[in-house]
């Protein structure tokens, strides 16, 4: 009987020290791909300049800021609503002002942009053919991989009724 009892005992012992040494028992069990790739989105700042430019000179700017995380999009819009009478006491509203959309998304390193935007504003008296008021507009979008730091122009369009250019300049910095 003492050789079973001590039996039983060398081989509780040797099942025990075995179980105890497994690989990785007592380690954290690894993240799946998913999981490992489950962070935070990287925060980004937007800074928008409408430029205008006469003769290649700049003569006016508005800036525009947004902030977005990665696989955001937001919108930023500044204007009036300007009501428009298109039957006898019915109106419509018309939005007059400045609209500028952006979404971002990372792929790798890179930085894209999908930005849309559009501007419109009352022609001066001098501008506008006859007695109602005319209105301006123009639109500028596009697509394009921002360099974080560098500001880039995503598009111009030219005045045709003067020597007057418009640029949508954007630089995109990371926010920490």
């Amino acid at each position: 009987m003492r050789k079973t009892e001590t039996l039983w005992c060398a081989l509780f012992l040797a099942t025990t020290l075995c179980w105890g040494a497994e690989p990785g028992r007592f380690e954290e069990t690894a993240k799946t791909p998913a999981e490992a790739q489950e962070q935070p989105p990287n925060a980004y700042r937007m800074d928008f300049s409408m430029n205008e430019l006469e003769d290649s000179k700049r003569i006016n700017s508005r800036r525009y800021s947004m902030n977005l995380n990665a696989g955001d999009a937001n919108q930023i819009k500044i204007g009036t609503r300007v009501p428009i009478e298109y039957k006898q006491g019915e109106f419509q509203y018309l939005d007059v002002g400045t609209t500028i959309f952006c979404r971002l998304k990372e792929r790798g390193g890179d930085v894209s942009l999908e930005v849309r935007s559009e501007v419109s504003n009352f022609a001066t008296a001098d501008q506008g053919p006859g007695p109602h008021p005319a209105l301006r507009q123009f639109t500028i979008n596009g697509s394009t991989v921002a360099v974080v730091g560098r500001s880039i122009v995503i598009g111009s369009v030219d005045d045709p009724n003067s020597k007057r250019q418009f640029q949508l300049e954007v630089t995109v910095s990371r926010l920490k």
